[in-house]
């Protein structure tokens, strides 16, 4: 059996794993013949055949795959961890990424880590673009591996409090202080790589998408620096670090998404890719100049925590079917409406999700693409090159689309050429930022369509609000006040018999009494008698008066559905559907 360290490994880049077993001298022809019988019959990864079969064992194959990969194979147990090399990494990203650092040189900011196995190649890309090392990685065996976080790594983890501290004491960092606008590039860059700056952005992002927050807001003011975070649709403060390192933390985040450090007077816009915990993350990131600084909001829009499921956006029954013969109808426009934030692009990704199919082809024009879909063509807008909507949809027609879907209507360009796709046999799903369904019709008159266009081609307008779901761990029902049921124009005896619940606060909800958020829906479907209201040009009153005649449910009314079934509360309701009332 020949000796591994007399290997010339790198020969076995990119060969078969069978062979480079055999060469190993770990198994036989024969083995290797049976095991690939079975991967014929039963599918699945030959490496982990080999191990079931009992023929070789996890590190074997994890030495053997490093082999295939090019990479160099580790034993754990011989290398000596000592603290600087420990301190590298957070504990947190140690056990997010399962990486174990194994060799660091400060000084060039070098440094190796250790992985189970060569598909975690993200962990490293994740590593230089969150610490900015100069990463290079090793293949180690999963079980030392996991032994290693235990023993290192398994401590408590480091809070937003004691990294201030660390700030707050640093030699680097002080020279911030008192210096305004009159701080040197090359002193920024310094303090964008000093590590309490890392650890902190890594730290405040990395609980962000613990927390499922939507958000990270970074705001310089005269006197003080704040840190939010916007969950389910609300904003919290997290504890506020020096004022002095607001420059630094903005071109900490400027660095990790590819922006001009040197430019601090426009507004910049970047974006930054991570895998945290198996899971694709993206962050938006938007710079903006303000008197106090920089101000420095990132968008995360995390795949887990969006459901691109119907099913489970929490739309009732009734809605749901009639959804969903709306996106099965073959032409004709359907208009989600909502302020920004009210999740529309959800929705329709969703509805675009469900009708996701090889038969039919479908394109996007998004500003900006928000999730990226496998069967979806996605097209980015572009304003500042002229690449507008309607340049977009123009372009679309000649594609041969089945379904289309259009980001936003801005003008009447990208309406006409919305209705011109629904008459020629596509359907088309858009949105606007409208209060409710029904004056979305004087919306889109107001842009210059002519009423006869709107009323061969639009289908519904669906309006949709979030309300903040009540926490299933400290719910409890309660007895509202008078005053509370009249915000919503009840009374004690219309709501006899029914109970109403709250979120008492616990742990789990960071003692809100809210955790995650639902939707409320209004959905108006376009019959003869509405269209004949559209032609003459009758006020929205008039076609919200017949809407709810035809059945439409308001969007108080469907908040209201929501308090009695037990799932929000009266506030979130009368915060959310207080339009209804002017």
């Amino acid at each position: 059996m020949p000796d591994e360290q007399t290997l010339n490994t790198q020969e076995f880049k990119g060969r078969p794993l069978g062979r480079i077993l055999v060469r190993m001298g770990k198994v036989t022809h024969d083995q290797i013949h049976e095991a690939l019988e079975l991967q014929k019959q039963k599918g699945g990864p030959l490496g982990q055949i080999l191990v079931d079969l009992g023929y070789i064992d996890e590190k074997t194959q994890s030495m053997a795959l490093a082999y295939q990969a090019g990479m160099e194979f580790v034993d754990l147990a011989a290398i000596e961890l000592t603290d600087e090399i420990l301190t590298a990494i957070q504990p947190q990203m140690a056990n997010t990424y399962k990486v174990i650092p194994i060799e660091y040189k400060k000084e060039t900011n070098d440094l190796v880590v250790a992985i189970a196995s060569p598909n975690n190649f993200r962990a490293t890309d994740d590593l230089r673009t969150l610490m900015g090392f100069n990463i290079r990685a090793k293949i180690c065996d999963p079980e030392q591996l996991e032994a290693m976080l235990q023993k290192h790594y398994n401590v408590e983890p480091e809070s937003i409090g004691d990294l201030i501290n660390d700030i707050s004491g640093d030699d680097q960092l002080t020279v911030l202080e008192n210096r305004g606008e009159s701080i040197d590039l090359d002193t920024i860059k310094e303090a964008a790589d000093s590590n309490p700056v890392k650890r902190l952005v890594n730290m405040v992002l990395l609980e962000a998408i613990r927390h499922r927050a939507s958000d990270v807001h970074f705001e310089p003011f005269e006197d003080e620096f704040k840190m939010r975070y916007r969950i389910d649709g609300v904003l919290y403060e997290m504890l506020p670090p020096p004022k002095s390192i607001a420059i630094a933390v903005a071109s900490r985040i400027k660095v990790m998404s590819n922006l001009d450090i040197a430019e601090r007077r426009l507004p910049q816009d970047g974006r930054i890719e991570l895998v945290v915990n198996g899971q694709p993350v993206d962050l938006r990131v938007a710079v903006l100049p303000t008197i106090g600084g920089e101000s420095v909001v990132m968008r995360i829009l995390d795949r887990s925590n969006v459901s691109l499921d119907l099913e489970r956006l929490g739309i009732r029954e009734d809605d749901l079917r009639i959804l969903r013969q709306l996106i099965g109808k073959p032409n004709g426009i359907v208009i989600v409406t909502g302020p920004t934030g009210s999740g529309k692009t959800t929705t329709l990704y969703a509805a675009l999700n469900e009708l996701n199919d090889i038969a039919d082809k479908i394109l996007t024009a998004e500003d900006p693409v928000e999730y990226e879909i496998d069967g979806l063509i996605q097209v980015p807008i572009k304003e500042d090159i002229g690449y507008t909507f309607g340049r977009a949809l123009r372009a679309f027609l000649r594609q041969d689309p089945d379904i289309i879907l259009i980001g936003e209507i801005r003008d009447l360009e990208t309406a006409k050429i919305a209705v011109e796709s629904a008459l020629t046999g596509h359907l088309v799903f858009t949105t606007l930022h409208t209060n409710d369904a029904p004056s979305t019709i004087a919306r889109i008159l107001d842009l210059g369509l002519e009423p006869f266009l709107v009323t061969a081609t639009l289908e519904a307008i669906v309006a949709q609000r979030l309300v903040r779901r009540i926490c299933l761990k400290c719910k409890e029902s309660y007895l509202p006040t008078d005053t509370m049921l009249m915000e919503l124009d009840l009374t004690p005896e219309t709501v006899q018999g029914k109970t109403f619940h709250r979120g008492k606060g616990c742990d789990f909800c960071r003692n809100t009494g809210y955790s995650g958020r639902m939707a409320l829906y209004e959905i108006m479907i376009m019959d003869d008698e509405i269209r004949e209201l559209v032609m003459k040009k009758a006020s929205t009153g008039a076609i919200r008066e017949r809407a709810r005649k035809r059945g439409m449910r308001s969007l108080r009314e469907s908040g209201l559905l929501a308090i009695f079934d037990g799932t929000t509360t009266i506030e979130e309701v009368v915060a959310q559907t207080i339009f209804e009332e002017a």
